[in-house]
């Protein structure tokens, strides 16, 4: 049995080059021999919004447990999204702040600051596009949507290590360019990363 690999695509555009990526990843891994589960968000039927904070809880929709059941089977994780305005799309976002909850990712502790990392053993990669130039992202504005996602989601539930590829800018990029992503990505997915 190969590696447990689930492949989690936050773009709601299909045609996108992240759907590409994703498929390139896909591809590359399969050849090497991994298990494979996926989750696309935007095909997944649930309300993004965490209307009552951690107060109440929302009661899970269908999609939402089974994307639950397939991050609990997975030892890695690969995160596939655009980072616009800083961060990550609004339905990707909608995804952790209803799943990624106390007794499932994470639990706090009584009478403490601290918390439990519960998704601890599993490892995950983060591949992102932007059109803003990454170096210019990180020095300029200190790589919000990377850090939010890696140490405050990722990290914080106990995920580690956590790999960060960066494909950028991608606006009005060559076609040869977009093939050498997508090129990379099949070899980050063959080298099961």
């Amino acid at each position: 049995m190969g590696k447990k690999i689930l492949i989690v695509n936050g773009h709601p555009n299909k045609e996108s080059l992240n759907f590409a990526l994703a498929e390139a990843y896909k591809k590359g891994a399969l050849e090497s021999g991994a298990e494979i589960k996926e989750i696309n968000i935007s095909d997944l039927q649930f309300n993004p919004n965490l209307q009552y904070g951690y107060k109440k809880r929302t009661e899970l929709e269908p999609d939402l447990l089974e994307s639950w059941d397939k991050i609990k089977w997975a030892e890695h994780l690969v995160f596939v999204f655009p980072i616009w305005w800083g961060g990550m799309p609004a339905m990707l976002k909608g995804f952790f702040d209803r799943l990624f909850l106390p007794g499932f990712a994470f639990q706090y502790r009584e009478n403490s600051v601290w918390w439990d990392k519960l998704l601890t053993g599993k490892s995950a990669h983060i591949i992102a596009t932007m059109d803003t130039p990454y170096w210019y992202f990180r020095l300029i504005y200190g790589n919000p949507g990377i850090q939010q996602f890696k140490r405050t989601i990722l990290q914080f539930s106990g995920i580690n290590p956590v790999k960060v590829t960066v494909f950028s800018p991608i606006k009005n990029v060559a076609a040869d360019k977009i093939k050498k992503h997508i090129d990379k990505t099949f070899q980050i997915g063959k080298q099961l990363k």
